[in-house]
């Protein structure tokens, strides 16, 4: 279509998981609890660090801005989606889509270098532990958790102001939950593939280099476990990292294969299946798997309990 004599498009249908209405309930009443133990897991752990003097330490300055992270990226996606299992209408505006998309990659991004930087920080305690004092300074911890969130906001940035060279005019029907880089690419009537390897470029640049950072560091860290004789230092060790190990291993999978082969063939119903793991799951999940595992975060949580009921 020529773009001149075609009518821009400004809004777009959302349409979600469900064509069926006897569904829209019982879904909204699913992610609503999903949504709520998110907020609370989360918001709740990171206060929980803020309060305790004893956790203001690197480790758990960095779970804590993890938490924050995992709120953010759900109360992006989240309010949405159960929004419009309600309405009637699911539309979203141009400037809304913008918005919800910025704030995800900007939450998606700080959330890759977080957990590369709190799996150099496991290196560090572990294979250099009279040195940790030393190199994971608070000074440091502070330098790395600023540069992480100033990367997530360039990084956003950047996409975002490539979308603008973008124009809609075929149609407004986006087959997802919410406003994502790579449906925006499929409704667009301008060729989306200086987008499409910008995406490639910097997403993938981002991904496969804090991927090789957590590798690297969980090689060496499984080097200096093998090597030690003590059996309860090997499973204190495992303990520690086996959950930041999971945790990675359920975020990175589908966000890897999603964007950093953008153009890989499937269905629309994989896309948002695979989007729906590391934009509600992943983030309900992380503090169960964190706090759980974790002896000083029970016992700061039991003192907190103790000291207000």
């Amino acid at each position: 279509m020529d773009i001149k004599n075609g009518t821009l498009l400004t809004k777009f249908v959302l349409t979600g998981f469900t064509y069926q209405p006897q569904w829209q309930i019982p879904l909204f009443l699913v992610f609503l609890v999903i949504y709520l133990i998110t907020i609370v897991g989360n918001l709740g752990l990171t206060a929980l660090i803020c309060n305790d003097p004893h956790l203001h330490i690197p480790m758990y300055l960095l779970l804590g801005s993890l938490a924050f992270v995992d709120a953010w990226i759900s109360s992006t996606v989240t309010p949405k989606m159960l929004a419009n299992f309600l309405a009637k209408s699911k539309m979203i505006s141009l400037s809304e889509c913008m918005a919800q998309l910025f704030s995800f990659a900007f939450g998606a991004t700080t959330e890759c270098f977080l957990l590369a930087i709190m799996a150099y920080d496991r290196y560090v305690a572990i294979c250099k532990p009279l040195l940790y004092p030393v190199i994971m300074t608070y000074r440091l911890c502070t330098w790395l958790l600023v540069s992480s969130f100033v990367g997530g906001l360039i990084h956003s940035i950047i996409h975002i102001g490539f979308l603008f060279r973008l124009t809609f005019c075929n149609s407004n029907i986006m087959y997802h939950f919410y406003c994502d880089i790579i449906p925006l690419f499929k409704i667009s009537c301008t060729d989306p593939s200086i987008n499409v390897l910008m995406v490639f470029i910097f997403s993938g640049s981002i991904q496969v280099f804090t991927i090789l950072i957590v590798l690297v560091s969980y090689t060496l860290v499984l080097f200096t476990i093998l090597r030690k004789k003590s059996l309860q230092g090997i499973r204190k060790a495992f303990s520690t990292c086996g959950a930041h190990l999971l945790s990675v291993s359920l975020y990175y999978g589908p966000l890897l294969f999603r964007y950093v082969c953008p153009g890989s063939a499937q269905s629309d119903d994989q896309d948002m299946m695979d989007s729906l793991f590391y934009t509600v799951i992943i983030p309900l999940l992380n503090p169960m798997i964190y706090s759980l595992r974790n002896k000083k975060v029970k016992d700061s949580l039991r003192k907190m309990l103790k000291r207000n009921v």
